[in-house]
């Protein structure tokens, strides 16, 4: 007993040291700020809710989003005739292999409804919290000493200035488990004239709400309502066309709630201490008081400690690099912002919930770098949140997309809204590299979760989507194998549809799914079908041109004209993010590696932006070439901010979340390895410290 009890104190010792190494790296990268960023706030939230703060620690200056994953709302329908309903909209018929087969495309005879399908349903900003100061045209420049630190580690936003030569100390948490912002604020000018503004703004439809979501000059268009409910509470009702949510208020102290501001939804709140501890709750239907102020600390703190504690971790501080020294910085911030931008029960939007991107919808096939880090890094409760559950909600009308077009099974969407309903487009209707994803996900969870509650969660979700993968692939007569297409857009989306066929990172993809959908059969015992099979064993063979492999079955011009050579080079996901082949024939490695060197001489990686990076780095890690990985990740076009918030550049806005996604992807796969080359994957002489990562598929 005595042995038993030392070993026990040496394991929790052991643990301890851990942990506070990790608290030592994580906040060795706490992001600090004297001046708010133009572009990106900082930001305290759950997944679910985020609250984005300049340097005043509120809204005061910039007006940056506080965004839920509930928040959302419709303008109202066309009154065109025939196009006043969703039902309406009938989309455009593409010739596929013989046939008509209709699609959610803009039809030009139906343009409103059409649009208005685009449009909407629209992410709103929940509303704006800031300071006022007792006196109007207050600036930024007009305060002193202004400094600020997120400090990652207990979820906390610390910030002070001076203003009229009295300092004013603000700290914002967010409750881990509700839409709640919780601000305390310290000055003796709380006593003369510094207060708080609450501010509600009303969506537009702008493709892109970057850097901020919402128009202040609309007040008519929508209405507030306050409600005094409490000597230390107030409630605050939204109402916007068909959407209403409630903002709960509640302080300690004496306070006074007042507004709005004629022609304004602009509240105002004053306090007579010179401490005031602040709430705003934010939800569909009027709720309960909140937490407390220290309740909502406390909860912060345990959750984000429990957050860093957990899990898995590369620790590079041995490393002395400034590449080592960026990379663990992007390694730590990104997780960060992950969990507060993308752990939700949706998928996160490409922008998280830091503005709008695409009207504020979430993009399937971009789910997989977005969601998948949570399984990577051993975070399965925060993916859990979304799947499989997302999947199941969608089923039915992925069951009508694909029935609507002849075929079996559920095709999944493209731009989507939390109803499962895909904007239209030609894009959006075209794409097929989001259909596969099902099986990453499920086998991922399947590697740290092997039983058969893992196998009946995911079973009908992965048995709809190989009956469509297996109705959708066209069997050529000539040549005796399925064909892929046409019409499709592979991954670079910029092909023409109509020539597009066998796209190789499709191709590898749609054997990868149905050999992990068969495997999932043969798991339960159960029946695999003989399409599934039958499609697996005569796919296409993948395209090669001159020794590589190309975007697509006959592409002209392969590495000679920028036109092919452009965009996502999705070749190198076939050895990188996808695993080589279980069945079927084997990779090439020759193939292989002169497409990688293809790529590095020739792509226009100045041009290319996102994911890119990291799905180049996953291949050289797979090829054995650590140090380019490397290289890839650090490449200047593969941006990250002062904040760590990944530069969306001139296609999409900032952030860009897959970018940070797809980083962590890449870590994993550099501390954990893969099958058949298990272990660490970094640049010779790194000294690393690495621990819970399960191989990469």
């Amino acid at each position: 007993m005595r042995v038993l009890g030392i070993l026990v104190l040496l394991v929790s010792i052991a643990e301890a040291v851990s942990v506070c190494q990790r608290s030592k790296v994580v906040r060795s990268f706490n992001v600090r700020r004297n001046a708010s960023s133009p572009t990106t706030p900082l930001q305290v939230g759950n997944g679910n809710f985020a609250f984005g703060a300049d340097v005043t620690g509120l809204q005061t200056f910039q007006p940056y989003g506080t965004l839920s994953t509930w928040g959302w709302h419709n303008f109202s329908l066309p009154t065109t005739a025939n196009q006043t309903s969703v039902d309406d909209f009938t989309g455009l018929q593409w010739w596929t292999h013989g046939r008509l087969v209709p699609y959610a495309q803009p039809n030009p005879a139906q343009s409103d409804i059409s649009t208005w399908l685009i449009q909407n349903p629209q992410r709103i900003n929940l509303g704006n919290i800031g300071f006022t100061f007792g006196q109007p045209n207050v600036t930024e420049s007009d305060l002193q000493q202004k400094a600020q630190v997120l400090d990652m580690w207990t979820g906390r936003i610390s910030s002070s200035f001076i203003y009229n030569g009295s300092t004013v100390g603000v700290e914002t948490w967010a409750a881990p488990d509700s839409d709640t912002v919780a601000i305390a604020i310290e000055s003796d000018l709380l006593k003369s004239g510094l207060g708080l503004f609450l501010d509600f703004p009303y969506p537009d439809h702008n493709k892109f709400n970057a850097p901020f979501v919402g128009v202040w000059d609309a007040a008519d268009q929508h209405s507030t309502v306050l409600e005094r409910t409490s000597s230390n509470s107030a409630t605050i009702t939204h109402t916007l066309g068909q959407t209403t949510y409630v903002v709960t208020l509640s302080w300690e102290g004496d306070g006074a709630i007042s507004g709005p501001a004629k022609g304004t939804h602009r509240y105002f709140f004053t306090a007579t201490t010179n401490k005031l501890h602040f709430t705003a709750s934010f939800a569909p239907t009027s709720q309960p008081e909140p937490a407390s102020f220290g309740g909502i600390v406390q909860a912060s703190r345990d959750w984000w400690r429990s957050y860093w504690s957990s899990g898995a971790f590369i620790d590079l501080s041995a490393v002395k690099s400034a590449n080592a020294t960026e990379l663990q910085r992007r390694i730590i911030v990104s997780q960060y912002l992950l969990a507060v931008n993308s752990a939700s029960s949706n998928p996160p939007q490409e922008s998280g919930l830091v503005n709008n991107g695409w009207y504020g919808k979430f993009h399937l096939e971009m789910n997989l770098w977005n969601s998948l880090p949570f399984a990577r890094w051993g975070r399965f409760p925060l993916l859990w949140r979304s799947l499989p559950n997302m999947y199941s909600r969608f089923l039915p009308s992925s069951f009508e997309r694909a029935h609507a077009q002849g075929y079996s099974g559920a095709r999944w969407g493209k731009m989507t809204d939390p109803t499962g309903r895909s904007a239209p487009g030609e894009i959006n209707s075209l794409l097929i590299w989001q259909q596969p994803h099902p099986m990453y996900f499920a086998e991922m969870i399947y590697r740290s979760y092997p039983n058969s509650t893992t196998l009946s969660q995911w079973d009908d979700i992965l048995t709809a989507t190989a009956d469509f993968m297996a109705s959708y692939a066209f069997f050529n007569t000539s040549t005796g194998v399925y064909d892929l297409g046409p019409p499709m857009y592979p991954v670079s989306e910029n092909t023409p549809p109509n020539a597009t066929i066998n796209p190789t990172f499709e191709l590898a993809y749609w054997r990868f799914g149905l050999d992990v959908a068969i495997r999932w059969k043969t798991r339960q015992n159960l029946p695999v079908p003989e399409q599934w099979t039958t499609v697996r064993d005569h796919l296409a063979p993948l395209p090669v041109v001159d020794g590589t492999y190309a975007v697509y079955e006959g592409i002209p011009n392969m590495w000679t004209d920028s036109k092919t050579t452009n965009d996502h080079p999705a070749m190198a996901g076939i050895f990188g993010l996808l695993p080589p082949p279980s069945s079927g024939p084997a990779l090439d490695d020759k193939a292989l590696r002169k497409t990688a060197d293809k790529i590095r001489q020739l792509w226009p990686l100045e041009e290319s932006y996102g994911w890119d990076f990291s799905m180049l780095a996953m291949n050289a890690l797979r090829l054995g070439d650590a140090e380019q990985a490397v290289a890839y990740l650090l490449h200047p076009i593969f941006a990250f901010d002062d904040a760590g918030y990944p530069v969306g550049g001139s296609r999409v806005p900032t952030p860009y979340f897959p970018n940070a996604a797809s980083l962590l992807l890449a870590t994993a796969m550099m501390a954990g390895g893969w099958d058949g080359d298990e272990g660490k994957h970094f640049p010779p002489g790194w000294v690393v410290d690495v621990e819970g990562f399960v191989p990469a598929l």
